[in-house]
């Protein structure tokens, strides 16, 4: 039975709902801004939920054991009643919020309501459309793009939502700031190299459908000591400059510095051969405990 939960939870992907929830909280404290409402967030939950339940409803199992596309065939009907579920959720929840706030929405400028439609546009795109000549196109196709097209995603929603939310929330002009270009590049740096971790697990399949992720052009060692290894660092770099412009304390610093000494680790390990449930539960798992040292770290005065 527990096992069932287990696969359930991280299968059914209401852990990455949990994920993007704790980041967008750390941003809020990073940033120091109020944090958002629990209609915001319920939205936040239920529509990350769906957007990458989505993905896996309706494949076929490939020629090689996908044990997460045989998952969703055997539980089909569940998954189904799940989406309908959170859909029902996402839509009350949202159109709440909206109602809650329609006086502060017709305030924004056109420079915000580009930003709010930017990052769902883009993840759109990532699951594709037809051109106008017919042809269907994704970027998830473009093997190389895809964890920086997910890590600007992700970056975009928990970092920059959470401040124009707040601030129309509060009623607050919303303002770009070095400190906030900072901390979205850091944690598009991070989410990116996690995606690029997972590519790992595909190699295989990537490898026989001809999309050229960075583990199938240049292999698994180049792919940690060239791409992996250096991101992180210059992730870290950011977070130091982020961290010397707001005067941080050496314990706030040291709380903040885990992730990275952790992910910079789980890349030497890639070397082996892991489960699906390593991939989601410790390396997606990253993003719990970084929000978790970011937040604790904002706590220490």
């Amino acid at each position: 039975m527990y096992l069932r939960i287990f696969r359930s939870f991280f299968f059914g992907n209401y852990f990455y709902g949990c994920c993007v929830l704790s980041l967008s909280l750390e941003s809020s404290y990073q940033q120091v801004i109020p944090l958002n409402s629990i209609l915001y967030y319920l939205s936040l939950f239920c529509g990350t939920v769906i957007y990458y339940t989505y993905a896996y409803q309706g494949q076929a199992a490939p020629n090689i054991i996908n044990e997460r596309i045989l998952w969703y065939k055997k539980h089909n009907r569940l998954i189904s009643i799940s989406q309908l579920l959170l859909l029902f959720g996402f839509i009350i929840s949202f159109l709440l919020f909206i109602k809650k706030h329609i006086n502060n929405f017709q305030s924004l400028s056109i420079y915000t309501l580009v930003l709010l439609l930017l990052f769902p546009l883009v993840a759109v795109l990532y699951y594709g459309g037809m051109s106008t000549s017919g042809k269907h196109y994704n970027l998830r196709r473009q093997g190389w793009l895809k964890p920086f097209v997910i890590g600007f995603v992700w970056s975009g929603i928990v970092t920059v939502y959470p401040c124009i939310v707040s601030s129309f929330e509060h009623n607050l002009n919303y303002y770009l700031t070095i400190l906030n270009g900072l901390l979205f590049i850091k944690n598009f740096l991070f989410i990116s190299v996690l995606c690029i971790m997972f590519d790992i697990k595909d190699y295989a399949d990537d490898s026989n459908k001809q999309l050229k992720t960075f583990v199938v052009r240049v292999g698994l060692r180049k792919t940690i000591f060239f791409i992996l290894l250096p991101l992180s660092i210059i992730g870290f770099g950011l977070f130091l400059s982020y961290a010397m412009l707001l005067n941080f304390c050496t314990t706030r610093i040291l709380f903040n510095t885990v992730p990275f000494v952790l992910l910079i680790s789980v890349a030497y390990s890639m070397y082996k051969r892991k489960s699906i449930f390593y991939y989601l539960s410790v390396i997606d798992g990253l993003m719990i405990i970084k929000a978790v040292c970011g937040i604790l770290g904002m706590m220490i005065i």
